[in-house]
């Protein structure tokens, strides 16, 4: 027995020692395939000659690649940036030209025109004016080498990228901000160094390379590892790097004149949407708006976060909403399915004091084009057609028109028109007791008739017609409002009905907030023409209210039935709350006298007057 355990006992050790020598076998030639692969490799990379750094600047790329030339069909539009294109490996290569001789002849060659054009109207003053303001653009553009700050950088190397994509927001020197959009699909190569949000382009810079691309391919290379991970020190840098305190001070100590916006200024911002915040919850006003839309602006300014770039939620948000136009129809349906329109079809001439109170659109239309005086401010008549629309105290109106016409610019609208909706109780007593005398004030007005449910069937099919035939460009706003009114009065369909004043409003309304606060990052908002927007804002809602007043009293003075002229600042479209101030003002001076049907005849006409005012600015405006 002894013997045998013996045995077992040197047949075990016999087998791990050959195990063993298998294994230092196998790790012998592991170890010569890799010193094979190690100087195979380094042959490799000695045949191969040395990939050469990605250019810094065009004459750098041309002296390079001979072959070089522009591709004028992609660089047409532009004169801020260029393409050129290799024809042996088909990439192509963004390159900033703001500034350069070419750009600068066109810039002088365009002003000449102009001034041909003043010279013929017989304007040698205005004429000379354009050349001399020319000529000082060309030599400070030149002076500052076409400097050029960037505002937002939305793609990197690796990337895949689709036609429509923004990549950059830039603002060159002597020119406004704007937008850098691919038109077709691209993949990105190599990107310039340094090219972060508040760094700057000179005339020359070569941004990125790109390789124009028909289709992507996403699957993965079976057997492939990711890169390992940086060493204990070079992570707690890049800790501290992606931080928002880090974000903040580098962009504000970038070039503190011109990039303090995008560093404190987002500090600032978040101050504005708590403010925002503070005036929804705690003082009530407009909340259902005030709320979304200070919260999407507190989230707007979050430094690198990226949540209202083209990629972030507020983002998409904002295109699939907003810049299509959906969410402010999706509101006027489920407004028009609260709305009674019966006070108006019962007295049809209030009709003409809601037509009246769109005068305050017109006034603070031409007001915002005379604030262009004013030095750092410019507004060309798309802003201005934007800010006279705040006069119709109808925020979707107002939000519909100007993501058409200025979308830069609405972030400040929306929130001056929402605001000032929200001020009716503090700003339209004054001005209404301003325009009226004490017994003008007391006037009674005869009860209003019952209006037959045909009638209020047919009204919203009449309307819809009448805006097809005579005004198209409203009809996406008055159909859907006539839609959701139609819901309401036919009384066949009141589950839709319910679910357009309930749910889908709401949550529309939710979504519209946080989109609107996308709009609101710093340097978006903080500047001279905020200032003007909020000022030409509170003048046009002034100006409507003193026009649907006065306009009242003109019409007492041409008909025998009276009309009580308070209830003609029922007519801008903040529904129904005009009405109620119109209300409690004639109560104030005649505790019988109740004016609240009355005033909401003027109050819904007011918001088919701001829609139909939308379809005429969009009309003259949209094809400028």
């Amino acid at each position: 027995m002894r013997n045998l355990i013996l045995a077992i006992l040197f047949a075990v050790l016999c087998s791990a020692g050959l195990v063993l020598s298998a294994q230092d076998a196998i790790a012998v030639q592991q170890a010569a395939a890799q010193q094979a692969q190690a100087a195979a490799a380094d042959a490799a990379k000695t045949a191969e000659p040395v990939k050469s750094a990605f250019p810094k600047k065009l004459s750098e790329l041309e002296a390079r690649n001979p072959r070089l030339k522009r591709n004028s069909q992609m660089s047409e539009p532009d004169e801020c940036f260029d393409w050129y294109e290799d024809p042996a490996t088909g990439h192509v290569y963004l390159v900033y030209v703001w500034g350069n001789a070419s750009t600068m002849a066109k810039y002088e060659a365009d002003a000449a025109a102009v001034a041909t054009e003043k010279l013929l109207a017989g304007d040698e003053a205005g004429a000379k004016l354009v050349l001399d303001n020319a000529k000082s653009v060309v030599e400070a553009t030149r002076a500052a080498k076409g400097y050029g700050l960037v505002y937002s950088v939305s793609f990197a190397k690796g990337k895949d990228l689709h036609d429509g994509r923004e990549i950059l927001i830039v603002k060159p020197v002597n020119r406004s901000k704007g937008k850098v959009i691919l038109a077709r699909s691209m993949a990105v190569e190599n990107v310039k160094d340094g090219l972060l949000v508040a760094s700057s382009l000179e005339t020359g810079d070569v941004v990125a390379e790109f390789l124009p691309s028909m289709l992507y391919n996403e699957s993965v290379r079976e057997g492939s590892q990711a890169k390992s991970l940086p060493g204990f020190g070079t992570a707690i840098n890049n800790l501290w790097h992606s931080t928002g305190i880090y974000d903040i001070y580098r962009q504000t100590t970038s070039d503190f004149g011109k990039t303090w916006i995008l560093g404190i200024g987002r500090l600032l911002m978040m101050f504005v949407a708590l403010i925002l915040l503070y005036l929804a919850i705690v003082k009530g006003f407009e909340p259902l708006l005030l709320l979304p839309i200070g919260f999407g602006a507190l989230l707007a300014n979050i430094p690198l976060a990226g949540i209202s770039g083209p990629d972030g939620l507020q983002g998409m948000i904002y295109m699939v909403g907003i810049e299509s136009g959906v969410f402010p129809c999706l509101i006027f349906m489920g407004v028009g399915a609260m709305t009674d329109f019966g006070p108006m079809l019962a007295n049809p001439r209030t009709a003409l004091l809601g037509a009246a109170a769109q005068f305050g659109i017109f006034g603070a239309l031409l007001g915002a084009l005379a604030l262009n005086v004013v030095p750092g401010i410019t507004f060309n008549i798309k802003d201005a057609a934007s800010i006279g629309i705040i006069g119709g105290a109808d925020g979707p109106t107002s939000i519909f028109v100007t993501s058409r016409l200025s979308p830069s610019l609405l972030g400040a609208i929306a929130v001056a028109a929402y605001s000032y909706m929200a001020l009716v109780p503090i700003i339209q007593p004054p001005i209404m007791k301003l325009c009226t005398t004490e017994a003008e004030r007391k006037i009674r007005m005869k009860q209003l008739r019952n209006v037959p449910k045909i009638e209020k069937i047919c009204f919203p099919v009449l309307i819809t017609l009448l805006c097809a035939f005579l005004l198209p460009d409203a009809a996406p706003l008055i159909g859907m409002l006539m839609l959701g009114n139609l819901m309401r009065e036919c009384g066949v369909v009141d589950r839709l009905s319910d679910t357009a004043q309930n749910a889908l409003i709401n949550i529309v309304t939710i979504f519209l907030g946080i989109a609107v606060g996308s709009k609101l990052s710093a340097e978006q908002f903080l500047s001279l023409q905020t200032l003007g927007i909020l000022v030409m804002g509170c003048c046009a809602f002034c100006i409507a209210t003193a026009a649907g007043v006065m306009f009242a009293k003109i019409m007492n003075l041409l008909s025998k039935e009276k009309i009580n002229p308070l209830i003609g600042a029922a007519g801008v479209s903040a529904v129904p709350m005009a009405a109620r101030v119109a209300n409690k003002l004639g109560l104030e001076y005649d505790s019988q006298n109740f004016l609240l049907m009355h005033a909401m005849g003027p109050n819904v006409s007011g918001v088919i007057g701001s829609a139909v005012a939308a379809g005429v600015l969009l009309s003259l405006c949209g094809g400028l």
